[in-house]
């Protein structure tokens, strides 16, 4: 085998040329130092210099800060427009853009310890609606909350209750897009003042002028303060219910006839609804109940059955039990969004010392896992090549790895791509 070199100015990764010009024609760049400021007189880089660094980091396959220097600063050197900076840069972003950990002493004497970055939230939202991906004029959208926690054995997390030391941030999703994230130390439960932050994800979006017609949570939400919140802030909400004796036994008075046979997909089991009041409260709920046989034949001491139980609690009479089952269901698309954040942007690998930087660090990422699925939308809107339901590894493989480089011709710069590709639908004139 024989082998010769070139001195061409080539890059391996000529596709991010894309979408660098994408972002910056569509004011998203803009939209971030309009919003986030200045930084000092003594910092040569931008804040969206910092964004864009960042957000190139994952574009190009790596997983940490410092693989701008030790893998990619000379291909982004070739990319028009672009200041690159150093790890060193970027970090320093990160912790200017933290806020403050407040800590909450629990009625039983244990420190709890939140941070609450609203202004990263709201750029986070305010991008989302500046791309389009959520229209201020659309009321009709399903927020998802869950509690998601990331095992990392940095300076001030503490043990979980996986056993684990770690975070457990809260977070909200519209569809694939993140719209809230709230850190939250492990030891700190799912339930424990959840309603605040629920309160402050609402407000947020309700800032943005978007609306939310359905909100859906596992049991953690299953709180009197949640239910009456979420039925002020939504027209209907799909909660899983906590059982308790009272529930299981009413559920286990619930008339064989009653029961009607479902398939859900590949799965099959039985349905049945009461009208159930739950904390010993005045008001009253539509509680949907599935029921599917148990494999172990082990008989509930309530229902007297060997079935297993769960149940949705809703103030929807509208929809059918199957319509509502099927429905909450659906929320485990959110175990794909943060498994995409866990492998794709970073949150397996949280770089920073403390909480609130590494919730910084989570806003930030999020913001660029959101721009991802905004450029995956536009460019596989042209190239029959590209899909929107691409996973990040794919995308770079597909689109982004193409050997390229700049030319001058005709008095002009001209991207030459060393590929049988056609990529020319997606330039810009």
């Amino acid at each position: 085998m024989k082998i010769t070199y070139s001195k061409e100015q080539i890059t391996a990764f000529g596709g991010f040329n894309f979408c660098h010009s994408l972002l910056a024609k569509k004011g998203v760049y803009n939209l971030i130092d309009k919003f986030l400021g200045k930084r000092v007189k003594t910092e040569g880089f931008t804040y969206s210099d910092i964004f864009a660094n960042h957000l190139a980091i994952f574009l190009h396959g790596g997983d940490c800060v410092e693989d701008v220097n030790a893998h990619l600063k000379a291909s982004l050197q070739k990319v028009k427009k672009f200041n690159v900076c150093s790890p060193d840069t970027i970090f320093r972003g990160i912790k200017e853009l933290a806020t403050p950990t407040e800590p909450h002493i629990s009625a039983n004497g244990i420190r709890h310890e939140f941070n609450i970055n609203l202004p990263l939230n709201s750029l986070l939202i305010k991008v989302l609606t500046h791309t389009k991906q959520l229209d201020k004029n659309n009321k009709n959208y399903t927020l998802d909350y869950d509690n998601q926690i990331i095992e990392t054995n940095k300076y001030d997390a503490k043990k979980t209750y996986k056993k684990c030391k770690g975070y457990q941030s809260g977070i909200a999703t519209i569809a694939k897009n993140i719209v809230y994230i709230e850190g939250r130390n492990g030891n700190s439960p799912a339930k424990y003042l959840q309603d605040e932050t629920l309160d402050r994800t609402f407000s947020l979006l309700e800032n943005e002028g978007i609306g939310i017609k359905r909100f859906r949570a596992d049991s953690a939400s299953f709180q009197k303060k949640i239910l009456d919140l979420v039925s002020q802030k939504c027209d209907t909400f799909y909660i899983r219910a906590s059982k308790c004796a009272n529930m299981d036994y009413l559920i286990g008075q619930i008339p064989a006839k009653k029961w009607k046979k479902t398939r859900l997909g590949t799965q099959e089991m039985e349905l049945a609804e009461i009208l159930y009041t739950p904390f010993q409260g005045k008001k009253s709920y539509r509680l949907v109940v599935s029921r599917i046989k148990g494999t172990d034949k082990q008989m509930d001491i309530f229902s007297k059955s060997s079935y297993m139980y769960r149940a949705v609690i809703s103030n929807d009479y509208q929809w059918t039990n199957a319509q509502i089952t099927s429905f909450y269901n659906q929320r485990g698309s959110a175990e794909k969004t943060f498994d995409s954040m866990n492998n794709d942007f970073g949150w397996a690998k949280l770089p920073c010392s403390f909480l609130n930087q590494n919730t910084s660090f989570m806003l930030m990422t999020a913001i660029y896992a959101n721009l991802y699925q905004f450029i995956l939308a536009e460019f596989s809107g042209k190239l029959p090549w590209l899909s929107t339901s691409f996973r990040l590894k794919k995308f770079i493989f597909r689109f982004i790895t193409v050997p390229a480089k700049w030319i001058r011709t005709a008095g002009q710069e001209v991207l030459k791509l060393y590929t049988s590709k056609d990529y020319s639908p997606i330039i810009f004139g």
